[in-house]
């Protein structure tokens, strides 16, 4: 025991010894103290001890005495985490949700395994290999446990689908699955592109330039950048898409820490879209890299940012991988945009204060109003065209526009906590996919169009009736709208793509204005009062 105990103390006195040396030996730090302990309760203590859990307890609390973004990772949780970033997994390429204790397929992802046997959506998976796997009770966890796996490995799944009679058996080999950054590409107007991207990873920027290359071809003059819930993942994937949008030789950002001397990284000789007006769209949600793209554009009096203040996350992580195979991301540096501004918002209060400061936003009424935001006097820092920017704490919007609360109501917000409108589309569209499709081809048809009544309308309610949730018609009237609309982008989403629901959702969105706001300042002379001439 004393030698395993010893093993896994070698990356808590690893970590030690970077945080306290401070030039000093090790024999002056205090790694002797810990070791001691940890000796003694080896060969002392009353009962035994699991000193791997031990050595793990006593990483995590060091990491939360230095900042809320350094943290540990344990070796069986590090591919899950890195997953993400990569932008790819491993498995049988299926997107599922688990609907009265069966597996829906929602989606069959394009190029995957499955739907290059022809699994597609609205099959339902009853067997995995020999295993029942309907009204069994099982969760997400479990079907991703039998689902993922090494690529060139089998599994064998059973599906029923509606109009045929007999179990189809499927034998699919596992592959590389995408996981897409791009959420949603598509023309907002003859002339205006829309682009939303949900994360920063290893496939970003080809995902990105794919979509802007396709909406040049459509016509696409100006466009809209949503950040909007992005937050973050790699810096240089922030700086490559920054780059698309500045000139050669400007500054996107630099960072600096104690240990680490100035960066500076600056704009290359090409970009995909240096010229026409640009929008950025930002939100409590977006954070790090979200924050690198934003700042720069809005230092170099690029484009528009608007929505409301951003996360304020400006610390640079490094992993650190540890001798049993766990990490540690630790932060090594500030990040600092072309102005200045270090974006970071404080975290001098400990970690679980930090946490909660976004959520206490909207009770400070941030979210709502303008007249609730305060910023700091001391903070300013000056574009390059000398407006006024604000650092201490996330990006200030060019425009704010506040949530807009007036639709919400118990009713809807239990007709998603229990996915009751999710479970609603999914067999809506199950049951009359050949008959939309036909009737839409296109998804601004449908937009147009498709409205939420009748037979919809009636699976709606059975549905929210076998999910306990009670229909409240002063409730109903107040979230009809939102109600409605949420339903429609989601059969959607079931009938196309996840960038269909936003094609739904943005131009009528009762919650978020941002879009609309967005549309207008390329439509009216916004970028004329900020001294953001169109560049030509």
């Amino acid at each position: 025991m004393r030698m395993f105990l010893t093993r896994g103390l070698s990356a808590l006195l690893l970590i030690v010894f970077h945080v306290n040396a401070r030039g000093q030996g090790p024999e002056q730090t205090t790694t002797g103290k810990l070791d001691a302990l940890l000796y003694h309760i080896d060969r002392m203590y009353v009962d035994s001890v699991d000193d791997g859990k031990l050595v793990e307890r006593a990483i995590v609390s060091m990491l939360e005495e230095l900042d809320p973004h350094s943290i540990y990772i344990p070796k069986e949780e590090l591919q899950q985490v890195n997953e993400p970033l990569k932008g790819n997994f491993e498995g049988v390429g299926i997107q599922f949700n688990i609907i009265r204790d069966t597996i829906y397929v929602v989606d069959a992802i394009a190029g995957g395994p499955s739907e290059r046997l022809g699994i597609r959506a609205g099959d339902r998976i009853v067997r995995i290999e020999d295993e029942v796997v309907a009204g069994v009770g099982f969760r997400n966890s479990d079907v991703m446990d039998r689902l993922r796996g090494r690529k060139g490995t089998k599994v064998q799944v059973g599906i029923l689908r509606r109009g045929t009679r007999d179990l189809l058996d499927f034998t699919i080999t596992r592959d590389k699955i995408p996981i897409h950054s791009v959420e949603a590409s598509y023309m907002a107007s003859p002339r205006i592109g829309y682009l939303k991207v949900s994360r920063f990873s290893a496939t970003t920027m080809k995902e990105f330039r794919e979509a802007l290359a396709e909406l040049r071809r459509s016509g696409m003059q100006d466009l809209i950048l949503d950040l909007q819930g992005n937050g973050g993942g790699y810096l240089r994937t922030a700086v490559e898409m920054a780059d698309e949008f500045l000139g050669e030789r400007q500054l996107i950002v630099y960072t600096e820490g104690r240990s680490s001397p100035r960066d500076n990284t600056y704009a290359t000789a090409a970009g995909g879209f240096e010229q026409g007006r640009l929008v950025v769209l930002i939100d409590e949600g977006s954070a790090s890299a979200s924050e690198i793209v934003t700042g720069a554009v809005q230092d170099w009096d690029r484009g528009v940012v608007i929505g409301r203040r951003s996360f304020g996350k400006g610390l640079v992580q490094r992993p650190v991988m540890l001798p049993d195979g766990s990490a540690v991301r630790l932060t090594v540096s500030r990040y600092y945009t072309p102005s200045g501004r270090c974006i970071q918002k404080p975290y001098d209060e400990g970690v679980e204060a930090y946490r909660k400061e976004r959520v206490e936003r909207l009770s400070k009424g941030e979210l709502t109003s303008a007249d609730s935001i305060h910023p700091i006097d001391t903070m300013r820092y000056y574009t390059m065209n000398k407006r006024i920017v604000y650092g201490g704490g996330g990006v200030m919007p060019d425009l704010f526009v506040p949530l807009d609360t007036s639709q919400s109501s118990p009713l809807f917000s239990a007709l998603v906590r229990r996915g009751v409108l999710n479970t609603t589309a999914i067999s809506f569209v199950d049951a009359h996919r050949q008959r939309l499709l036909g009737s839409y081809p296109e998804v601004s048809s449908f937009q147009q169009d498709f409205q939420v009544e009748g037979e919809l309308y009636d699976l709606l309610w059975s549905e929210a009736s076998k999910e306990g949730v009670e229909r409240s018609e002063t409730d109903l009237e107040r979230s009809r709208e939102l109600i409605e609309l949420r339903l429609k982008a989601l059969i959607a989403r079931d009938l196309w793509n996840t960038s269909a629901y936003w094609q739904v959702i943005n131009p009528t969105n009762p919650v978020d204005h941002s879009f609309q706001r967005a549309i207008e300042a390329l439509s009216d002379d916004t970028f004329e009062r900020l001294g953001l001439a169109e560049r030509r």
